[in-house]
């Protein structure tokens, strides 16, 4: 164990031993009642997440619509929307590092949230489209910084629980938020006419979402306890399927559009009507739920070689809902929402079966940041071609997703390879 630990930072070193010294109390959890503890916790984080998706989803079905009422052009759309999915993602190599060395999970999760969620509702009072791009942003910087320590804690539930149900739970609880907070912003519409009567209503769901996160945290101080200590050690460094499941994932998240960028163009074109926009979001939200309960579990049994067949649907919804009249914008839509589903959940739970637990925290931050990089390239190189060809958006989405199909059965080639040496070696 001594020389285990001395391959360790110490910040990674002090955690491992704090661990240990957990190791006696949660021993004498019996393994049901560890589990029910590990559900529930999910469970009150998926409520949390459907008021918290409630609120931002809401917004996001209507941001790009409302951008360009305020003057915004496609390019612009394009780039705010990249640039807080840069930030989004960037900023989370920070907190997951910062989390890791500290072992804060709570504190840094609760200003995150604190930082995101109030941004939605005061779109309602943005001036001009700089202002309401710069609190687009805010709501993707404040995401950024909670989702490390979030996604650690449920990784810790998960353990008892399959890693792929447990995200999936998790990410169907969030997608009913985003399912719900859609609709009613489309209702709003309908009803008063006007984005900013939109945005003001969402401030409801984002005062439930506050208070139900310091009931959690009161409830859960330490989430960590959930997942009993292990003596699993590894070297500093990331494991090699790691870097390489993160090249796939880059390709992915530079050919997947942003919703914005769709909502703009449904917008231009009036095959959608401007109300309906929000509701054809919904759709996508309650396919990703779905969604992610189904390959959640399939995820669990028949392991990463799942993600090859999500990536295939998703690739599928950008001509339908770029090329396509109402009815084909609807099914792409639906397309979309899967592969959002798949992003939202079965890619974090991969992560998690490949790094061990005290490396998740920065693990995530790193996988993350990668992911928001590509993501912010391929949104505006999106937006930028939007303005000259529609093929060519419909091309370069194509191709970058078909680029991560290799990757990704390579990766599942090699941790089936290491598990029947893992085997192998347990029954020597």
């Amino acid at each position: 164990m001594f020389l285990e630990q001395a391959r360790c930072p110490p910040a990674t070193t002090k955690l491992i031993i704090q661990r240990e010294e957990r190791m006696l109390d949660a021993s004498t959890l019996t393994p049901e009642h560890a589990k029910q503890s590990a559900f529930r916790f999910v469970l009150l984080v998926g409520i949390i997440s459907f008021f918290a998706d409630f609120t931002y989803e809401g917004s996001r079905s209507i941001t790009g619509p409302y951008l360009a009422v305020l003057g915004a052009s496609a390019t612009l759309v394009g780039i705010i929307a990249g640039g807080g999915e840069l930030l989004g993602y960037a900023l989370r190599l920070v907190s997951g590092t910062l989390s890791e060395r500290t072992g804060k999970f709570w504190p840094i999760t609760l200003f995150g949230y604190f930082v995101q969620i109030p941004a939605v509702p005061l779109l309602a009072f943005a001036p001009n489209w700089q202002i309401a791009g710069l609190l687009i942003v805010a709501e993707r910087i404040g995401r950024a910084i909670r989702n490390p320590p979030r996604d650690v804690m449920l990784s810790h539930a998960a353990k008892h629980m399959g890693f792929g149900w447990a995200f999936g739970l998790h990410e169907a609880m969030d997608q009913a938020g985003a399912l719900v907070g859609p609709l009613v912003v489309s209702a709003v519409l309908s009803f008063r006419g006007e984005y900013r009567s939109a945005f003001a209503i969402l401030f409801l769901p984002a005062v439930v979402t506050l208070c139900l996160l310091l009931i959690a945290r009161f409830t859960y101080p330490r989430p960590e306890d959930l997942e009993p200590a292990t003596a699993n050690l590894h070297a500093v460094g990331l494991p090699r399927g790691f870097w390489i499941y993160l090249i796939g994932a880059a390709f992915v998240a530079a050919g997947f559009a942003d919703f914005s960028l769709i909502a703009f163009h449904f917008q231009k074109t009036s095959h959608v009507r401007t109300t309906l926009i929000p509701v054809l979001y919904s759709v996508a939200m309650a396919v990703s739920g779905i969604g992610s309960l189904t390959f959640g579990k399939l995820f669990d049994r028949r392991g990463f070689s799942i993600l090859v067949p999500l990536t295939v649907i998703s690739a599928l919804s950008a001509p339908l809902v770029f090329l396509g009249g109402f009815w084909q914008a609807l099914i792409g839509a639906a397309l979309w929402g899967l592969g959002m589903g798949a992003h939202e959940s079965i890619i974090p739970a991969a992560v998690a079966l490949m790094v061990p637990p005290q490396r998740r925290p920065s693990a995530y931050g790193l996988f993350t940041a990668g992911y928001g990089l590509f993501w912010f390239a391929g949104s505006v190189t999106l937006g930028a071609l939007y303005d000259v060809s529609l093929t060519a958006v419909v091309a370069f989405s194509i191709l970058a997703e078909a680029a991560a199909i290799p990757i990704f059965l390579r990766v599942s080639s090699e941790l089936k390879s290491s598990h029947a040496r893992n085997v192998s070696v347990d029954r020597g």
